[in-house]
């Protein structure tokens, strides 16, 4: 089965590692600790449309990605979403949100330009991430 990740998905994201039904990757912001989840089903846009046993998996992705994000950095709160107004192929961000964070308490999204990580943070963070998945 082939599985094509959304362009857009693919040039702002970096592979952390796949779960049984998620890719989970990395938003390159460093100002959000930010995971993203995508369900790897060709098609699907909406979490109806997946079949029962996967949105079951994919809500314990969720709690899995949010344990993670809990574990590394501690945040005053997790945002959890499924937008998909940009990127219709379905994904789920977790994001890491902190009070003094830029966007606070508003959503990110649109909320500045993409501060990117530099290289050895990433490279960093990433191994730090697939230990805790």
């Amino acid at each position: 089965m082939s599985f094509d990740l959304d362009p857009v998905l693919e040039r702002d994201t970096v592979p952390v590692t796949s779960l049984a039904l998620c890719r989970v990757l990395l938003m390159r912001d460093r100002r959000f600790p930010w995971l993203i989840l995508v369900p790897e089903r060709d098609g699907v846009r909406e979490i109806v449309e997946l079949a029962p046993d996967d949105r079951g998996t994919l809500i314990e992705e969720i709690a899995l990605a949010s344990e993670a994000l809990m574990r590394l950095v501690q945040p005053d709160k997790l945002n959890v979403g499924a937008l998909g107004n940009v990127v219709p192929q379905l994904h789920v961000h977790v994001v890491a949100r902190f009070a003094a964070d830029p966007a606070w308490p508003g959503p990110v999204w649109g909320s500045g330009a993409a501060v990117p990580y530099a290289r050895q943070e990433l490279d960093d963070l990433v191994a730090t991430l697939k230990v805790l998945f």
